[in-house]
């Protein structure tokens, strides 16, 4: 028999027994019936070790390079990419797609077909009342076509991410505040389109954030700018158009672009698009918008959707900021060679590229289970936020004076963070309360307790909607301003923005968060695992960067 590579990474492990396990699964014997069903995978080619490294150096330097020119430096073996798709061909698997660099193969086929052709066995998994047909164990491909592949994604369509929004539920002590304008401290910053007034409580509006964190009067509001968002479906345009004229803003429909990523039918909004495009679009109002809608959160869809964004950004050099909402405990990610170096090697790229990705750290605190909101999990941080070539976003909780100042910030409760058992400690990370040799989550943080959330328009309705989902999208905003910054004075679009920020730790760029705990950890002086290096000060971030 020919010698054959086994993806053990690509996979968690499944008892043999059917019936109840760990995680919440339901586990029973596939049906002839459901052996017909089709599920697509992807084949994830691995990238160079010389050319990975290279591409790690180039990003902890703070350098860029373009999509174009990677991809001719340090592309995968093209002849690799020609062998596993003649090979699937041959074994009656349709190729839905190959991604612009050849590393990412997407080929769909019968339940019937992946168990003969991957020597896996394939049974029912029934996960929060959904059931799905999935790998027990890991695949195989023969070493001939298999030796350069390094995953096979997508056999457990029951492991998704989840996301990190929370909406808040008013007691019954009394309703939701409405967002009414106060009459006082009305102005407009020169070169914005924000008219700023002050509302000071929660449902806050996007002035009240800007203020909080000193990005209110800075003359910039993202034009020229492209922010990219992944999430699974698209929010409504009367949502979008009522959110704006409630925050007194001047964007319009014509700076949001729409991406179907595989053109299906898409599920109805539920939030978490809703507050991503909301926001980001509020702190940066001069900004263009791309939503890269999935479809669903399986991984296999959000890789693709990761391949469409790096291909959209070869040809369009604005797209420098990425807002991802979403996460899932490092212990339910597989091993560190599946799923984790395929994203990775997505985000590097991206890194290189210049493209800024900003991802929450969760929301359940410092043990997250498996559905991303109860904390009953392990001591783990989530990836992707503890991912080295992003930066996580973590949560506080924010109370602002009647005058629009900061009255207090803490580190929010359910502000995910942690040690990563993927990453090494980057060598930009360093700095006041940084040890150990793991990578450290979160890096930044922004307001994200739902008790003092922020208003989202959502089905028409006034909402208050918090979480480390919040937190994300707006620091994508503030990335905005700050690379048209950059552009005004004549600087380089940011590279990588870790490598930058790190040095300003304990300077007047950022307000460090001292108090506040989010089970296992503490806040405190200089770097914490619920609030990262701290919360932003915009205006002194653009004169240090820019």
């Amino acid at each position: 028999m020919a010698e054959r590579k086994v993806f053990e990474d690509s996979v968690v492990p499944i008892p043999v027994e059917n019936g109840p396990i760990h995680n919440g699964l339901m586990l029973r014997e596939a049906e002839p019936e459901h052996r017909d069903e089709e599920l697509t995978l992807l084949f994830s080619i691995d990238t160079p070790k010389q050319s990975q490294a290279a591409l790690e150096d180039l990003v902890a330097k703070g350098q860029s390079l373009s999509i174009d020119e990677q991809h001719s430096k340090y592309g995968v073996d093209q002849n690799d990419t020609k062998t596993l798709t003649s090979w699937l061909k041959a074994n009656k698997f349709k190729i839905e797609k190959t991604s612009s660099d050849g590393a990412s193969i997407y080929a769909k086929a019968k339940v019937d077909q992946i168990e003969k052709v991957l020597q896996v066995k394939m049974i029912r998994v029934t996960k929060n009342g959904i059931t799905y047909t999935a790998a027990q164990d890991a695949p195989s491909l023969p070493m001939s076509v298999g030796k350069n592949v390094h995953a096979i994604i997508g056999l457990q369509p029951f492991r998704q991410a989840h996301k990190n929004s929370r909406k808040f539920i008013p007691s019954a002590s009394g309703p939701l505040l409405t967002s009414k304008k106060s009459k006082s401290s009305r102005k407009t910053a020169k070169g914005s389109s924000r008219t700023l007034a002050v509302n000071a409580k929660p449902p806050y509006l996007t002035q009240d954030i800007a203020r909080a964190y000193n990005a209110d009067d800075v003359g910039f509001t993202g034009k020229g700018q492209t922010i990219a968002i992944l999430i699974d479906t698209f929010p409504t345009d009367d949502d979008l158009k009522l959110f704006w004229k409630k925050n007194n803003l001047k964007t319009k429909l014509t700076q949001i672009k729409k991406i179907n990523v595989k053109g299906e039918a898409l599920p109805p909004p539920e939030g978490e698009e809703t507050l991503d495009v909301q926001w980001t679009s509020g702190i940066a109002p001069g900004a263009k918008i791309r939503i890269y809608a999935t479809g669903t959160l399986q991984f296999v869809d959000l890789d693709r959707a990761l391949d469409r964004i790096i291909e959209d950004v070869s040809k369009d050099k604005t797209i420098r900021q990425l807002s991802i909402s979403l996460g899932l405990g490092e212990t339910y990610m597989g091993g560190p060679t599946g799923e984790v170096a395929t994203q990775h090697n997505k985000f590097l790229k991206l890194a290189a590229a210049g493209v800024n990705v900003f991802v929450s750290s969760g929301d359940a605190g410092s043990n997250p289970g498996p559905s991303g909101h109860d904390a009953n999990g392990p001591t783990q941080a989530e990836y992707g936020s503890s991912d080295s070539a992003v930066i996580g976003v973590g949560g506080t909780s924010l109370k602002l004076n009647t005058n629009g100042s900061v009255k207090a910030e803490t580190g929010w409760n359910s502000s995910g963070g942690g040690e990563s058992k993927f990453f090494a400690k980057p060598a930009w990370q360093k700095g006041t309360g940084i040890t150990g040799n793991k990578r450290l989550v979160p890096d930044v943080s922004a307001v994200a307790d739902p008790n003092t959330g922020g208003l989202v328009i959502l089905n028409g309705l006034e909402t208050q909607y918090g979480g480390t989902s919040w937190s994300a999208p707006v620091w994508a905003g503030f990335c905005a301003l700050i690379n048209e910054a950059r552009k005004k004075a004549k600087k380089p679009l940011l590279p990588f923005l870790n490598p930058l920020i790190y040095p300003l730790l304990g300077t007047a760029c950022f307000r460090d968060i001292v108090k506040g705990d989010n089970g296992v950890y503490n806040a405190k002086s200089g770097h914490d695992l619920i609030t990262g290096i701290g919360v932003p000060n915009v205006k002194e971030i653009i004169k240090a960067l820019a």
